[in-house]
């Protein structure tokens, strides 16, 4: 049962899954008692959508199957916090740190995490359909089977990212750094690769059908398909391995 309230109270109570009504303080002082006892925050299916989080240190919480549609949790530390099959459509994470987060089925379509910082985060299977992940760090992330569809990942960190089977179809990773990326089998379809360093990534199987690979900086270690030069679609071979 949801509790009514108005819309400027909206923001600042969520209701609990026992019927109880929580603000903000309230979740910090929960969360706080709960690390005191030994115990990680538990918030599995909780509805927190629209409400604004930002800044709250929600690390290593549980909001499994969570629904956070459109809440702010801009310059949240949510490190290594698990968010299976939680709903974040519309979330505002920008500047977050979510650091070994785990986002496996994760509904983050047109959610804003420009910023964030999802270093060995996991986000296989994710939708991320139309979000926006410009400079946001994936280093080390899996991305193995997510949806990455008209996503912004422009001047992101992808450097050793598992995009394997990665739908990226109209994507933008201008000058995205994918060094040493495995994007196997993904799909690049009409995706804007302009500029980005693939240095020592491997793209066998790789779906890239007018992909725009112009400028894109590839070495020796760099793998494609058999037959395939990038050369001729205006990708530049460097003398070693970029690290931008």
């Amino acid at each position: 049962m949801r509790a009514r309230c108005d819309g400027a109270h909206r923001n600042s109570f969520f209701l609990m899954k026992n019927g109880m009504i929580m603000d903000r303080e309230e979740l910090i002082r929960k969360t706080e008692v709960a690390r005191q006892s030994g115990k990680a925050p538990d918030f599995r299916r909780f509805e927190l959508s629209r409400l604004d989080l930002s800044g709250l240190d929600l690390r290593e919480a549980n909001l499994n199957e969570a629904d956070l549609f459109g809440t702010k949790l801009s310059r949240a530390t949510l490190r290594g916090a698990s968010l299976i099959f939680a709903n974040l459509i519309k979330s505002n994470l920008t500047e977050a740190d979510l650091a070994g987060a785990n986002l496996v089925f994760a509904n983050l379509r047109l959610a804003d995490m420009s910023n964030a910082n999802l270093a060995g985060a996991n986000l296989s299977a994710a939708d991320l359909g139309s979000a926006n992940l410009g400079r946001v760090n994936l280093n080390q992330a899996n991305l193995s089977e997510a949806n990455l569809n008209e996503v912004n990942l422009s001047e992101a960190v992808l450097s050793q990212a598992n995009l394997n089977e990665a739908n990226l179809s109209e994507a933008n990773l201008a000058a995205a750094n994918l060094s040493g990326a495995n994007l196997a089998e993904a799909n690049f379809n009409r995706a804007d690769l302009s500029g980005a360093n693939l240095s020592g990534a491997n793209l066998t199987g790789t779906n890239l059908s007018e992909t725009n690979l112009k400028k894109a900086k590839y070495t020796q270690e760099t793998r494609w398909d058999e037959g395939f030069d990038p050369a001729t679609v205006g990708a530049v071979k460097a003398k070693k391995w970029l690290f931008f």
